[in-house]
Order: C-alpha cells, then sequence, then structure tokens
C-alpha cells in the first residue's frame, strides 16, 4: 500500500451532488441502469437520513483509524467521508467525536465499510453515517493508510470526488463523469414515476400501464373461476 494523502483532488459540484441525493438511492440507480449500488450490507446508523456528496476517500488497516484523523483536515462542505479497510474489519473506526469534527466542516454524512458506534450520539446530532456492522470495538492508531486514493467497497470502486448517494434503501456511487447524465436520467425517471403515481392513484393497474397483461400467457399465467376450479377438483376426486 502506498501510504501518500491526495491534495484537493477534482470534486463533482457540490449542488448535483446535493440534487442526486435528493431523488434518492433506488431512483438514481434505477436511472442509471442499476449500477453502482454497495449492496445491502451497507446500514444507517439511524432512520431517515437521505445525503448526496462528493467522495472524500480513506483507506485504513483493520481496527485503525490514524488515516480518518488524517483525512478530516481533507474534507469540506458538500464533502462525504468513505472509509474502506485493507482487510475485512467490523471494528467501531468512526464515532461522535469524529462526527462532530466532521459537522463542523460541513461534511454530510460517512460511509464504512467497518464498524460505527457511537449511534443514539450520532442519531441525536444528527449525523448521517452508514457502516456495514455497529461495534462498541476501539481502535488504535498506529498504521499508515492513504486519503483521497480510489478504494473498493461493496465490489463498486469509488474514486475522490465521486458522488455518493445514501438513505434508507442504502448506498450508491456516482462516478463523477457520470454526473451530468445521472442528473438527466435521475430527473426524467421522477417524472415518470410521478404520472404513474399519479395513475394508479386514480385506480389504473400495473398490468395495464406496463403492458404485462398481454403478457401473461407467455408465463402460462391462466385465468380460472373458482367455481371451475371446485368443479375440476371434485372430479378428479
Amino acid at each position: 500500500m502506498r501510504t501518500v494523502v491526495v491534495t484537493d483532488p477534482p470534486r463533482a459540484d457540490a449542488a448535483d451532488a446535493e440534487t442526486l441525493g435528493g431523488f434518492g438511492v433506488a431512483t438514481v440507480h434505477e436511472a442509471l441502469g442499476r449500477v453502482g449500488y454497495l449492496g445491502p450490507q451497507f446500514r444507517p446508523a439511524w432512520a431517515g437520513a437521505r445525503i448526496g456528496g462528493t467522495a472524500v476517500t480513506v483507506l485504513c488497516w483493520p481496527g485503525d483509524n490514524l488515516m480518518i484523523h488524517v483525512a478530516v483536515e481533507q474534507c469540506r462542505p458538500g464533502d462525504v467521508l468513505v472509509v474502506a479497510t485493507a482487510s475485512p474489519s467490523s471494528d467501531g473506526l468512526f464515532g461522535e467525536l469524529f462526527a462532530t469534527a466532521l459537522a463542523h466542516r460541513g461534511v454530510r454524512g460517512v460511509v464504512l465499510g467497518s464498524g460505527v458506534r457511537d449511534v443514539a450520539e450520532l442519531r441525536g446530532m444528527g449525523f448521517p453515517a452508514w457502516s456495514t456492522a455497529v461495534s462498541a470495538q476501539g481502535s488504535v492508531k498506529a498504521t499508515a493508510g492513504a486519503v483521497n486514493v480510489p478504494v473498493v467497497l461493496g465490489g463498486q470502486r469509488i474514486c475522490p470526488g465521486d458522488v455518493m448517494v445514501a438513505d434508507d434503501d442504502g448506498v450508491m456511487v456516482v462516478p463523477r463523469a457520470d454526473v451530468p447524465r445521472a442528473l438527466t436520467a435521475s430527473r426524467a425517471r421522477a417524472e415518470k414515476e410521478e404520472a404513474t403515481r399519479e395513475a394508479f392513484r386514480r385506480g389504473e393497474l400495473g398490468l395495464d400501464r406496463y403492458g404485462l397483461r398481454g403478457k401473461l400467457p407467455a408465463f402460462g399465467i391462466e385465468y380460472v373461476s373458482h367455481a371451475d376450479e371446485h368443479a375440476e377438483e371434485a372430479g378428479e376426486r
């Protein structure tokens, strides 16, 4: 591992990141063709948070949060701290004190491929956090890692300056170069969903709106009346 801190990498526009966060993970994920999702193992420390922000990436050794301390200095308003470890770790590398320092710098939240702790305090201060574990297990500050280098979480490559979108459905990454396309596609999908929502409120069925009714025979689905079904059963006896 190269021990390096890359300062001031290019970032996606903070306002664009916030807009994507407003659409939410499910909408952006679908709009982009179902790519970028980190998987169901990344869960929010508390329910109801929704963010979109630019990634400041951190690579730590398991059980060691030295590089998170180093990374705080590199964060600016609109960022999301993204922490990976060099090998699997569930230790609580992040808690309320880190959140206090990051909140002061305008950071929108944190995504951890490890554990988080001080959940009640994070919820009380309204600081969003997503992680793969909740653990009171503490950490040391003994081994150098890296800040603002590409990392991998949930099988997704995350580069500094990419957009992280996170809510109750999980976390996804939008590569910086894909942000304009993501904005256009997400707006279109949100408008389409609103039209469908209104149709459902009027009583339209998904079978008809999505053109599924004519496809049912190809799936081998038959419609039979209750009376015919029971007559057939009686005849078999």
